[in-house]
């Protein structure tokens, strides 16, 4: 099945940050799971060297199997990363993440089809924001002087709004409507 909050990288969507996907040089995706938003990077900008960044080393090794299935060994790498304490030093022209976002109060009701996940997959404390405010508070730190940030928060953007109440984010559309993805340039992180 597919998720309809799933992100994808239509170039419509990305201008005026992007008007030409060839010129992306470097990608990231943040918190990456099985390594799929890698992958689409791969698609999307296809002279980018990709950085597929998890905590988890089960997830790295489920995203390195996906990145040879894929057959972008030469294009993609993943790093075993708690966020972007691994990453000294790197900027990137992009920074993409779906991290977790589950409030507290949803994980501890969860469906039981979803206590089979990793829980460090899924959580994100109380407000569900713990992931992004630390993307929030890091990013910039990682990104290029034109970079841009995207992350989907799923149903939190009020919460992530009150949270900050001094930065206008872009809203992404997506097949389920524009409350899930968000985009911040690296100078509205400043």
């Amino acid at each position: 099945t597919s998720d309809s909050n799933a992100l994808s990288l239509n170039s419509w969507q990305l201008s005026p940050w992007i008007e030409y996907p060839e010129m992306v040089e470097s990608a990231a995706d943040l918190c990456t799971g099985s390594g799929c938003l890698g992958v689409l990077l791969a698609a999307a900008f296809p002279n980018a060297a990709i950085d597929v960044i998890d905590i988890s080393q089960d997830a790295i090794d489920v995203a390195n199997i996906n990145i040879e299935n894929y057959g972008l060994e030469a294009q993609i790498t993943a790093i075993k990363s708690d966020m972007f304490q691994a990453l000294k030093g790197k900027k990137y022209d992009v920074i993409i993440s779906n991290p977790p976002y589950i409030d507290a109060p949803s994980m501890a009701v969860l469906p039981a089809e979803y206590q089979n996940e990793p829980q460090l997959a899924l959580g994100s404390g109380e407000a569900g924001l713990d992931h992004t405010h630390t993307i929030l508070r890091e990013a910039a730190n990682h990104l290029n002087d034109d970079g841009i940030l995207i992350v989907e928060i799923g149903h939190n953007r009020e919460a992530l709004e009150a949270a900050y109440p001094n930065i206008i984010f872009n809203w992404l559309d997506v097949s389920s409507g524009n409350e899930f993805v968000f985009l911040l340039t690296k100078s509205q992180l400043i």
